[in-house]
């Protein structure tokens, strides 16, 4: 089953003091870009987050944070440094008095602007229980996030089986139209030149262009490719993970198929005008008969399959 790169996941870890919030978010990306914004005391684990969230998601733009909500009031004031409030007092006292400066007006104004007055200088620890409550809410922010892939990837791959069917169902419109294209060619051509032309030709050399014409508009290697590049398409959609590099390299080999066989039964709006200077000027040359049939043939072919092209579109978009 395939999965969009576009996700979002969100959880939560509740501990007795503290709420940790995980969010993680992705967009489309042709390789992992991670970026990653965690609290100061799990930064001791951001290279396991992160190889964890580059195995699951393989591939996008990542952006992961995780932050902390202190639940205490207490907690959530700033910190002062009893002691080193202390410490500053006794030391600015002992100052004044041996230099006969006089004390503060407002201790608490001074002593407060002191340096690392405002800090905690104990140290967080992290412990084993604590990291297991987080990792598990890592992981089920990360299984948020590809369920929503998932969920936009289904809707993906229903599309894209939708677009196939289309593909297959026109493909096998070509083949009537294919079958009288032929013929028509050959019967056009045939009257064109008994209609145009008072010198008798070789009927065999006749047959020998055909042939070679006829050869240029086929586009039955090009069908044949196409179609199995739509069933490697829905083989390589069925299997496994991580397969968008690949269904994109698909659909372009299908879009160059499709456009070689449009090319093959595509002409100029002006190949009546052509034809009838080349006609003109292969008569006029004087060359003998064989070389005027052949650059009548030419150019009359060309006339044909312009017309015919036409006939075949219009057939097309009335059905």
């Amino acid at each position: 089953m395939i999965q969009s790169m576009t996700g979002y996941g969100k959880a939560t870890a509740e501990l007795s003091d503290k709420k940790i919030n995980i969010e993680i978010k992705s967009l489309n990306s042709k390789a992992m870009d991670l970026s990653a914004r965690i609290a100061p005391l799990y930064r001791e684990k951001e290279m396991e987050i992160r190889n964890e969230i580059s195995k699951m998601l393989e591939r996008g733009k990542v952006d992961f944070s995780l932050w902390i909500e202190k639940k205490d009031a207490e907690q959530l004031a700033t910190p002062i440094n009893q002691e080193l409030v202390e410490a500053y007092y006794k030391r600015i006292k002992e100052i004044s008095a041996a230099a006969g400066i006089p004390e503060p007006a407002d201790w608490f104004a001074t002593l407060l602007r002191m340096p690392d007055v405002m800090t905690k200088n104990e140290t967080q620890e992290l412990s084993d229980e604590e990291w297991a409550v987080v990792h598990a809410a890592v992981e089920e922010a990360i299984n948020h996030l590809i369920d929503f892939r998932k969920q936009e990837g289904a809707a993906l791959e229903k599309k894209f089986r939708e677009k196939i069917e289309n593909i297959a169902r026109l493909l096998e419109s070509v083949a009537p139209y294919e079958q009288e294209r032929v013929g028509k060619v050959k019967d056009r051509i045939t009257d064109a030149l008994e209609k145009t032309l008072s010198v008798d030709y070789d009927k065999n050399r006749l047959e020998q262009e055909l042939i070679y014409y006829i050869e240029k508009l086929d586009i039955n290697e090009e069908k044949q490719r196409l179609s199995n590049h739509l069933k490697y398409f829905i083989s390589t959609l069925e299997s496994g993970s991580g397969q968008g590099k690949k269904l994109g390299f698909i659909a372009q080999e299908m879009g160059r198929e499709i456009n070689t066989a449009g090319q093959q039964v595509q002409s100029c709006r002006n190949a009546e005008d052509c034809s009838a200077d080349e006609g003109r000027a292969g008569a006029n040359q004087g060359t003998g008969p064989e070389r005027d049939v052949r650059n009548r043939f030419r150019t009359l072919h060309e006339f044909m399959i312009s017309l015919l092209q036409h006939e075949v579109k219009a057939n097309q978009l009335e059905d």
